[in-house]
């Protein structure tokens, strides 16, 4: 069992299967862009950090498997494979982030054969930043976290959700090993689970005490002052709203009330200094996934169902924002943050 979500070996892309944890561990193999996209669409791989360097080894698979000689219809090639990789998950910045940095330096490139090699040297080191990035996250924002605490969080923000370590979890497992008594109080987290089946299993594998909570249990313990603080990840921070998964925002308003801190760590590479809140599609995810469990049918046929996968959280709602730059507070100036 490998301590990498994903990693590059031999001419492939070798990722987590994440849609079968906990109860197996299996490892997908992805030789072309079809089937990265078909994972990332599917849930094999995810979480922001984790999608901008998957998106950036499936650009170093688009140039390695090209059969293209000239260059013109090479780079048209590569163009048109980003924007199958864009189009999977509209919400996080991360992906199409990812794709950019490696299009751009194959742009550059003088050959065929030496954009293939820039591809991937530029995919490696994304990846290398990712966990570097997430080491100085957890590093922020361990001293954050009171000893003993208790923390609340949503969806997964750990290793699987990076290349390893993770952002919201990294900063547990920083503080953890600085010698602070961390406890988790994870929220299920509808509609796919990740909280109970993805964090769970994280941080019972480091050996990090860890509860399973319904989402909608989560204000009432918050109300009877049983969490500490809120720490949740991010898929993508505009000037005035952060993006995380569906449920986050009720958390948000619940810590404000409750006047509990309310956090998230996110990399800048999350950053979306373009858009505001109105300007972002929220994905909607196909209606299976709430109407089924298994074999059981949960929903009468002639029922509705929305499944959005993301809320935006106002940032005035939002005590601090964790980077590997420091901790930043709304508003935010955007060119200051983004500044080299």
């Amino acid at each position: 069992m490998r301590d990498e979500t994903l990693w590059w070996e031999g001419e492939s892309l070798f990722l987590i299967d994440q849609t079968v944890l906990p109860a197996r561990y299996e490892v997908v193999e992805c030789t072309d862009v079809e089937r990265l996209a078909r994972a990332i669409r599917r849930l094999e791989v995810r979480g922001a950090p984790a999608l901008g360097v998957a998106g950036a080894y499936g650009m170093a698979l688009a140039a390695r498997t090209s059969r293209e000689t000239s260059l013109p219809a090479f780079l048209a090639e590569i163009q048109e494979q980003a924007g199958l990789l864009k189009k999977t998950r509209p919400t996080a910045v991360n992906l199409s982030w990812g794709i950019e940095r490696v299009t751009t330096r194959i742009a550059a490139a003088g050959s065929v054969e030496d954009a293939q090699e820039v591809a991937l040297e530029e995919a490696h080191r994304i990846a290398r930043e990712d966990e570097e990035t997430c080491l100085a996250i957890g590093a922020v924002g361990a001293a954050l976290l009171p000893d003993p605490c208790t923390v609340l969080t949503h969806c997964n923000a750990g290793a699987l959700a990076c290349t390893r370590w993770g952002t919201a979890l990294g900063v547990v497992r920083s503080a953890v090993a600085e010698g602070k008594e961390v406890q988790v109080i994870a929220c299920e987290t509808r509609p796919l689970l990740q909280g109970a089946r993805l964090t769970a299993w994280e941080l019972i594998r480091d050996g990090i005490p860890v509860t399973v909570i319904p989402d909608s249990a989560a204000a009432s313990l918050m109300r009877r002052r049983e969490i500490d603080l809120v720490l949740v990840g991010a898929d993508r921070i505009t000037v005035d709203a952060l993006f995380n998964k569906i449920g986050t925002y009720a958390h948000a308003v619940t810590a404000r009330y409750h006047d509990i801190p309310f956090y998230t760590a996110a990399p800048l590479s999350t950053f979306d200094p373009l858009r505001k809140e109105w300007e972002v599609t929220i994905e909607e995810r196909g209606g299976e996934e709430l109407r089924t469990c298994g074999d059981w049918q949960l929903v009468p046929d002639q029922a509705g169902v929305r499944n959005p996968a993301f809320d935006a959280t106002p940032l005035p709602l939002v005590t601090g924002i964790i980077t590997e730059r420091g901790v930043l507070f709304p508003p935010l100036d955007m060119s200051r943050i983004l500044s080299p």
